[in-house]
């Protein structure tokens, strides 16, 4: 399905969802929850937090339905509920400090990570991953607004409630960063091995 077709069909069910229709917010419910509970677990990697922020975020675009006035893409429209009511549960939950990707155990890091087959790109990917846990949950959240969800800087900067050259400048420090830490984590890797 087109973007724009798809756009309209999310469009036409929010709309009866704010009319009270259940049916319509179930089909909003299937599209959105598995979607965005990929992208927090990405931003976060903190499953329980993730599926909290994800019934919040859901609980709310069904709350606000009849308010969306159109001014940015439905899909827009709910990452920003998204991304705040994952801000909201980091704070609740961790005394309003930043969670840093590193700081969180392994097993929860692989737990967060979608189910792959352990073909050849498994190391690269896990390596890519180690190489965003490196990353200010900003930067994290704007990458994979931008690579992951296929959001505008535009739109990133709806969702994230800023200027849409702080977007831009996050990506530029982010894609900086992962360019110094990357190799780092490559030459451990094979370092490791050799040991």
């Amino acid at each position: 399905m087109k973007d724009e077709d798809l756009e309209a069909l999310l469009g036409a069910w929010l709309q009866a969802a704010g009319m009270g229709d259940r049916a319509a917010f179930e089909q909003l419910y299937r599209h959105f929850r598995p979607r965005l509970t990929r992208f927090i677990q990405r931003c976060c990697s903190r499953p329980h937090l993730a599926e909290e922020a994800v019934n919040d975020a859901l609980w709310v675009v069904w709350r606000s339905a009849a308010h969306f006035r159109g001014e940015s893409r439905v899909t827009t429209w709910v990452h920003g509920i998204a991304y705040r009511c994952m801000l909201k549960a980091l704070r609740d939950r961790e005394n309003a400090q930043e969670i840093n990707a590193s700081a969180v155990p392994e097993a929860e890091l692989i737990e967060a990570e979608p189910a792959f087959d352990d073909g050849p790109d498994r190391e690269l990917r896990d390596w890519v991953n180690r190489g965003l846990a490196e990353l200010p949950l900003t930067q994290r959240t704007t990458l994979e607004l931008a690579y992951c969800q296929g959001e505008s800087c535009e739109e990133i900067a709806r969702i994230m409630g800023c200027p849409s050259g702080t977007v831009k400048a996050r990506l530029v420090r982010a894609r900086e960063k992962l360019k110094d830490v990357l190799p780092a984590l490559a030459q451990a890797a094979i370092g490791s091995r050799a040991g």
